[in-house]
């Protein structure tokens, strides 16, 4: 297969052309390379991509001609989209750069699937979209109504937009729902790398919510397997879908949304006694309030998955900050 997949420079981009490429697929790899974070860690990432069957471009999804120009030349056949601005705080710093990658940058990507006879689209939604849902798990069945950050709008907005094109175009389409991915190569920002990263420096972590957070946290490995295996089976149209008992994350359209998870949530003061346990070093811990935008607590319902795909992330917490630690320690050096 021909794939393009946006935010190739990404965390979970990089992974995700590197799983494509070892069995066998073409894959185009498009980033704008934005300084959220380290640049170079991007780099290195691309490194890793070095690959006959692999071409990049730096171009920016809200570039709607460059975008197009690339489905000109090349014979794309699926779509993975992952590119995107994240972070929910920083969602709240700079909101024009959310609007501009989130909602313009996917808008390119879904006319240049529509005018080009994508086979699936593949697109990152979020497990913030649950926004003020309190009922755990969260299941794709659930209310999305409440979102608490800007960025978890956009990612709403993201599968509101896919459904239209579904319905217009016939594009099939599916929204992945990511719950706290964490793993090798991961983003600077989120908590594993901040807290491994002082806590080897011997500074304090800083641990919102006074520590009483649970996340469903989710490694990176499990994440790309699910990826995939939604990619390598498009949804159907399906003209009997009963409107009048719908589910929000299927349709009569070519539509589907899934959580991916592993349904296990972990206590935040215990995800860091796994980061100590991996480290053999104790954390000094500065405990603040929730931080606007938060969530307190997630944890994925993954029936859908499991029945269409026949797949469930499974990597236990430990294993995962292992071998997470033996990245950072061989990356940085430390």
């Amino acid at each position: 297969m021909i794939i393009l997949v946006t935010g190739a420079a990404g965390f979970i981009g990089s992974h995700v052309c590197e799983y494509l490429l070892d069995r066998g697929d073409t894959v185009i790899g498009v980033d704008n390379l934005n300084d959220y974070y380290d640049v170079s860690l991007k780099h290195a990432r691309l490194e890793k991509l070095s690959h006959q069957n692999f071409t990049y471009y730096k171009v920016d999804l809200a570039d709607k001609d460059a975008i197009n120009e690339i489905f000109t030349n090349h014979a794309i056949q699926k779509v993975v989209n992952l590119a995107a601005q994240a972070g929910v705080r920083y969602s709240i710093e700079n909101p024009w750069s959310y609007l501009n990658s989130n909602l313009t940058g996917f808008l390119s990507v879904l006319e240049a699937c529509r005018h080009n006879n994508i086979q699936h689209l593949v697109y990152a939604s979020s497990s913030s979209v649950y926004g003020a849902n309190k009922s755990l798990p969260f299941r794709v069945e659930d209310s999305v109504d409440h979102p608490l950050s800007l960025y978890a709008a956009t990612k709403k907005s993201n599968e509101l937009m896919a459904h239209s094109y579904s319905h217009l175009y016939n594009l099939p389409a599916t929204g992945l729902r990511f719950f706290t991915v964490y793993g090798p190569w991961g983003r600077p920002d989120m908590a594993l790398f901040l807290f491994t990263k002082n806590i080897l420096a011997k500074k304090p972590i800083k641990v919102f919510n006074f520590g009483k957070h649970t996340r469903d946290f989710t490694y990176i490995d499990d994440i790309v397997e699910g990826i995939i295996r939604v990619l390598d089976k498009p949804p159907k149209a399906n003209p009997e879908y009963d409107f009048s008992t719908a589910s929000p994350a299927e349709s009569s359209a070519p539509y589907r949304v899934y959580n991916i998870g592993n349904d296990n949530p972990v206590k935040l003061m215990d995800y860091i006694h796994a980061i100590e346990n991996a480290l053999g070093m104790k954390a000094e811990m500065e405990l603040l309030p929730l931080q606007l935008g938060d969530v307190p607590d997630t944890q994925a319902d993954v029936d859908k998955l499991i029945k269409d795909v026949g797949f469930k992330p499974s990597t236990p917490i430990q294993s995962g900050i292992d071998k997470f630690i033996a990245w950072y320690r061989h990356y940085y050096d430390v």
